[in-house]
């Protein structure tokens, strides 16, 4: 493929690495300083990405944008690029519901830009065959020439778009709602003097899932201010398609109370989670 100037919005922990993927493609990468903290700072003069420092001179510099932002800012990115006229081509690659997804597509499309629905399933993407960019979209396959030599990998599953953020959603409903599950669990065994009869009798079954279950729930926490947008969309996606969302709603609010941990130094100990947990809603704002 021949090399394209690719934007980046924006290097985080999994935008870096999609951005890296796509320098070992032969590709350019720019990035916008104006407004990002000093870690993107530092994430991207690492890997040398280009700074063009405002989404303006990013639109008009390159001819590949890809989206990479929590959730809840996704609609927030795309209209800051609908406004600085932007016509190339836009990977929307966040978190979201297809729904969404459809309609930022319909948007960007009328707008003239063409758009690329992607859901990304695994980690950064460090390591060949560990992280999976799945897209959807009549320019799909573009996306995924950008990066034919790895390490991360794709997939197209058509041309329909959403089809690429239904997969996401349905996946991360599971691995992510498993583990606010499993938040709640413990903390609610917690609150009524039972966890340790609870390992007990787990250890029955399965004499490490007590173990597992405790390094889940406190490993989660660095991400979870993130995942809180992330279980809306899912409850979203699953009303779209019939289906109670209620599951994925209270997901959302688990994440939510866990959300303090956000730049924390280190995983906190597991009591200190529980204890975040076991704090009402009201206690939070305090």
């Amino acid at each position: 493929m021949t090399p394209q100037r690719i934007g980046i919005l924006h290097p985080g922990e999994m935008g870096i690495s999609i951005a890296a993927s796509a320098q070992q493609n032969g590709h350019q990468v720019y990035w916008a300083s104006k407004g990002r903290s000093t870690n993107t700072h530092a994430r991207a003069a690492k890997f040398g990405l280009r700074d063009m420092h405002t989404v303006e001179n990013l639109c008009a510099g390159c001819s590949i944008l890809i989206s990479l932002c929590p959730p809840h800012a996704a609609e927030a990115v795309a209209h800051h690029v609908l406004a600085s006229a932007f016509t190339g081509l836009y990977l929307e690659a966040n978190a979201i519901s297809p729904q969404r997804a459809g309609q930022m597509g319909q948007a960007m499309t009328e707008a003239g830009i063409a758009f690329v629905d992607g859901g990304i399933i695994g980690g950064p993407a460090w390591e060949p065959d560990r992280t999976w960019l799945y897209l959807s979209g009549p320019r799909a396959q573009d996306i995924a020439e950008c990066f034919s030599a790895g390490p991360l990998m794709t997939r197209v599953l058509g041309a329909t778009i959403g089809t690429a953020s239904a997969l996401k959603m349905c996946f991360a409903a599971y691995t992510k709602g498993t583990t606010a599950l499993l938040c709640a669990i413990l903390a609610t065994a917690e609150s009524l003097g039972v966890r340790e009869a609870l390992y007990r009798h787990w250890a029955q079954d399965d004499a490490g899932f007590a173990e597992q279950a405790s390094q889940r729930v406190r490993r989660v926490t660095t991400k979870a201010w993130r995942f809180v947008g992330e279980m809306e969309e899912i409850a979203s996606t699953f009303r779209g398609a019939g289906m109670p969302g209620d599951f994925h709603t209270a997901a959302a609010s688990i994440y939510r109370r866990l959300a303090r941990f956000k730049d924390a130094p280190t995983t906190p100990v597991l009591e200190d989670v529980l204890g975040a947990l076991l704090q009402t809603e009201g206690e939070l704002g305090r």
